[in-house]
């Protein structure tokens, strides 16, 4: 089980945004964070813009403790995180961010069982909008969600790094991916 808060917060033209780049297993990963937690994690792989935005400052130092998670994580030391998280979205995108991170480390989850889970039974397709949208990947384990049939599905940092993704969890688990 995942611990830490995902919150909802008005963005303000105020908000300082800082952020650091990781080096992984799957490339770099751009972290970003205000004042109350972690807004993104992006692999370079993937289809969400991997870059800085403008205004940003880099601050290592800001993601010391997400940077140590992380590598725990990438060694098979890590199998759930503790980090301040304050991703942007609709009510509906953080119920499910939320959902997602319950789902157990080196486990999946469907679509539709993830919507089974946040009330809404007929709401798979709004999951898998809502799943491709995370902002925070990795930490909120988008990559554990797949299609019912147990097909790999979407992913935002590319589908090669769901499979890597899931072929670490099942092997530091002690399951076997099928």
């Amino acid at each position: 089980m995942q611990t830490g808060t995902v919150t909802k917060t008005e963005t303000t033209t105020d908000t300082q945004i800082s952020y650091s780049v990781l080096d992984s297993p799957l490339g770099d990963l751009l972290l970003a964070a205000d004042d109350r937690g972690l807004t993104s994690l992006y692999l370079s792989t993937g289809r969400h813009d991997a870059s800085p935005r403008p205004g940003w400052h880099r601050c290592d130092e800001a993601f010391t403790d997400a940077a140590t998670q992380l590598d725990e994580y990438f060694a098979g030391r890590r199998q759930a995180f503790d980090l301040p998280l304050n991703p942007s979205g609709t009510g509906f995108q953080l119920q499910v961010w939320l959902a997602l991170r319950q789902i157990p480390y080196g486990e999946t989850a469907s679509y539709g069982s993830t919507a089974v889970a946040i009330g809404h039974p007929n709401g798979s397709r709004a999951v898998g909008l809502a799943n491709g949208r995370n902002p925070i990947s990795i930490i909120v384990p988008c990559h554990r969600v797949i299609g019912a049939d147990g097909s790999l599905t979407g992913y935002g940092g590319g589908l090669e790094a769901k499979r890597w993704l899931l072929a670490h969890e099942a092997k530091h688990a002690g399951l076997t991916l099928l």
